[in-house]
């Protein structure tokens, strides 16, 4: 009797010191996230409060309390301070947003000597605004050659931040940027649709008045109206330049309308605009999949293309079967260009068209290596097919509870707990950074117990050598994705390799457009979708629910699989960007490997290689018939019509 009370007696006060802990755990998260609301409002004395109480918590995310606080003081902190900071708190990634950040006020100041001390201990490898100071500061220093390495920032019709901006001007001024330099950008900037960087470099030409920037924005908003009315005169650099411009954007929409304007008005322009013209006219034939593309190619000359011109110049050879042309392009290239795996499978499949098996082998055998859509395509020419997946590494359970033990790790995952996503996933990169193929697939396994999908998915794909793809290629929800794959009478295996490149199983995913959840469905085709199958009572909060996401989803992949013509790879792009430009872009019978390449949207097209290699390898996972990827890619049948702009367009 006296041992049971004795145990009853135990069991109590375990619970009760296990209540406890659990009520401090909350208190001290509580204490975080108040600390986070009060870096928002920059109370600095309820965050040195908050630091305190935490650090005496022993607390492991107290050192974000502290980052907070330095980013408040950065401004007027001295050297000293921040290198102490970064030097505390190395191991942190934070740290290097830090670095960074002082270095631009360093910058900023002209505080050259502090800046290149702390330079070289930066890992931001691309960053526009230091690359800047850097030439500025250097330049400032006596190194006058620093100033012509700030001329490649400036080809490029993005914005740039405003220190970038000011070297320009400096560039301009030494003479080492040309009126032809600054006549190039404004056109980069106005193929990229960038209309404030045009008035930008507008504004240092001699063409710089209001009249003309009031002009630039009628082109802008009407560019068939200024062509027709004859509103912009040829007579100056300034007004071809606009013209050409209006007569790109017209042939984008209305071909026969541009050609026919430009043949009226060529006379009055140079060679080398003329061909300019071409090239970016043939690019958009390209898209639109018009046969005139390649010849509107030739028409171009000599002009420079860009890797965007160049990349579209090879498909539209593709479309057409062209072997011949398709090598000769590919050949001229970049070799940046020429070494992406897409530019190598071609370059493979066109050798081996026309017969030239050895030399196509010696280009597909070390692509094939890749477990990639491009690498897959690759295998399977070389014969090698439904090779299966490689041996892969599990991780042990001691490796799983040694890496838990990981600061990096722990912290990442406390912040998930407490929904700071972005924090977290930061903390899990950082962690991940020097790791190798054991310890990224030991890793994966942790996240994926932790049901971080996602995280899981991209830590196991970034192993080189050694691989787990169970963990790549994950199969949660089964019995659900199971149940409604079979409902609606689909390959489970797409299913899953759908979702994987729609939300990573990431069940509150949101895209920007407001498409939610699993199988990222949109809110207008999910009203849709539950009057088709009869659900009255459907809300709109319900397609964030599992079950319902995934019901939607596979109902509606089942419609454009029908819509479809029963042709995976166009219901693939439909369920990305619509039947209707799925059923367009597939205006004559092709190969489905063509289809997926010659999708004119960079989006859908990556989308659809990704979701078909997916399913290849969701197959094995599944237990699904066993396919190739060239066979689940299949022969397209010509279902579609007439391209519009919008369908060529991004």
């Amino acid at each position: 009797m006296l041992m049971g009370v004795m145990r009853l007696a135990r069991l109590l006060i375990g619970f009760i010191l296990l209540a406890c802990g659990s009520a401090w755990a909350d208190a001290t998260q509580d204490a975080f996230l108040a600390a986070r609301d009060a870096y928002k409002v920059r109370d600095d004395r309820a965050l040195a409060t908050y630091a305190t109480r935490l650090q005496a918590d022993n607390y492991l995310l107290a050192p974000y309390v502290e980052y907070w606080r330095m980013l408040l003081r950065l401004e007027q902190a001295d050297a000293n301070e921040v290198h102490d900071f970064l030097n505390r708190y190395a191991e942190f990634p934070f740290s290097e947003r830090v670095r960074v950040e002082w270095l631009k006020k360093l910058g900023k100041r002209e505080d050259w000597g502090n800046y290149f001390e702390e330079l070289p201990r930066s890992m931001t490898a691309e960053d526009a605004a230091l690359s800047c100071y850097s030439i500025t500061g250097r330049a400032a220093q006596g190194d006058e050659a620093a100033l012509e390495q700030g001329k490649p920032l400036w080809f490029s019709g993005l914005e740039q931040p405003a220190n970038c901006e000011a070297l320009f001007d400096r560039l301009i001024k030494a003479g080492l940027l040309t009126q032809d330099d600054l006549w190039l950008r404004f056109r980069m900037a106005l193929e990229q649709g960038k209309l404030s960087v045009a008035k930008s470099v507008l504004a240092r030409l001699p063409a710089a008045d209001g009249g003309n920037q009031k002009l630039l924005d009628k082109v802008y908003e009407n560019p068939q109206r200024a062509l027709e009315k004859k509103t912009v005169s040829a007579r100056t650099r300034f007004g071809r330049e606009l013209n050409l411009y209006a007569l790109e954007r017209v042939s984008r929409t209305q071909p026969e309308l541009a050609t026919d304007l430009w043949k009226s008005m060529k006379g009055s322009y140079s060679q080398e605009e003329q061909n300019y013209l071409w090239g970016r006219m043939a690019m958009h034939a390209a898209k639109r999949h018009d046969p005139v593309a390649l010849e509107w190619f030739a028409n171009a000359g000599d002009t420079p293309l860009s890797n965007e011109q160049q990349a579209w110049k090879a498909r539209a050879a593709l479309r057409l079967k062209n072997w011949d042309a398709l090598l000769r392009i590919v050949s001229a290239m970049p070799q940046a260009m020429q070494d992406e795996p897409a530019w190598r499978y071609w370059k493979g499949r066109a050798l081996k068209e026309k017969g030239q098996t050895v030399a196509a082998n010696a280009v597909l055998l070390p692509l094939s290596r890749d477990r990639t859509f491009y690498g897959l395509l690759a295998e399977e020419e070389l014969g090698d097919v439904i090779g299966g997946i490689p041996s892969s590494y599990k991780a042990s359970e001691e490796d799983v509870r040694s890496m838990r033990q990981m600061a990096g790790i722990q912290r990442a995952l406390e912040l998930r707990r407490l929904d700071l996503r972005w924090e977290a996933r930061n903390e899990w990169a950082w962690a991940m950074r020097d790791l190798d193929d054991r310890q990224l697939i030991t890793a994966a396994e942790i996240a994926f117990r932790d049901e971080w999908y996602d995280v899981a998915i991209n830590t196991a794909d970034k192993t080189r050598l050694t691989h787990d793809f169970a963990l790549r290629y994950p199969t949660p929800y089964r019995d659900k994705m199971e149940s409604y794959a079979r409902e609606n009478g689909l390959d489970e295996a797409w299913v899953y390799g759908l979702i994987r490149q729609e939300s990573r199983f990431i069940t509150y995913a949101k895209s920007g457009v407001g498409a939610a959840g699993l199988m990222q469905v949109m809110p207008a085709t999910a009203k849709w979708i539950a009057k088709r199958i009869g659900l009255t009572a459907y809300s709109h909060n319900m397609i964030n629910e599992l079950d319902t996401n995934i019901q939607f989803g596979t109902h509606y992949l089942r419609y454009t699989l029908d819509l479809m013509g029963g042709q995976p790879v166009l219901a693939t792009a439909a369920y990305n960007a619509g039947p209707g430009r799925a059923r367009r872009w597939a205006t004559q019978p092709m190969e489905g490997a063509v289809y997926a390449e010659t999708i004119p949207f960079n989006e859908t097209r990556n989308y659809v290689q990704k979701v078909m290699s997916n399913a290849y390898f969701y197959s094995q996972r599944v237990g699904a018939k066993l396919q190739t990827l060239k066979q689940r890619l299949g022969q397209v049948t010509g279902v579609g019509g007439a391209m519009t702009a919008e369908d060529a367009e991004q």
